[in-house]
């Protein structure tokens, strides 16, 4: 599968993902329940994105749009 084969609102949703994950994981996060609410919704807009329905396989998908976005964090953040 070609990275290029994701829609660019479902890598940017995976990216707003990975940065509220890191902020709750941080040692005493502030508004843990305004990142926990705000994980929800980014997690069911990932689960529920209609790109997923034109993909075969959509577990290998995920995991590569998994990568793809903490490979793109780790370029903005150098």
């Amino acid at each position: 599968m070609d990275a290029t084969d994701f829609p660019d609102d479902l890598v940017q949703t995976q990216a707003a993902w990975n940065a509220t994950y890191q902020a709750l994981t941080a040692s005493r996060p502030r508004n843990t329940t305004a990142l926990r609410r705000r994980l929800l919704r980014l997690s069911v807009r990932l689960w529920w994105h209609p790109y997923w329905e034109t993909v075969p396989s959509a577990p290998a998908a995920r995991s590569e749009l998994r990568h793809l976005a903490r490979a793109h964090g780790a370029v903005r953040a150098a």
